[in-house]
């Protein structure tokens, strides 16, 4: 049996929010902040990847 992936996200703001999305499956939603020097963040819930457009080439 094998897991899925982590979903990864393209996002227009380096301030994003997270709550796992799925309704009441998901989790408690949480601001992450992406920092400008790497361009993408993980939500430490869900392992969702969330970068930002900018640096989307790169990540």
């Amino acid at each position: 049996m094998a897991t899925q992936a982590p979903e990864t996200r393209i996002v227009e703001q380096y301030r994003v929010a997270c709550d796992g999305g799925e309704g009441a499956l998901g989790h408690p939603r949480v601001w992450l902040q992406i920092p400008q020097e790497h361009g993408w963040v993980e939500c430490p819930y869900c392992d969702c990847k969330m970068i930002h457009q900018d640096h989307q080439d790169k990540a």
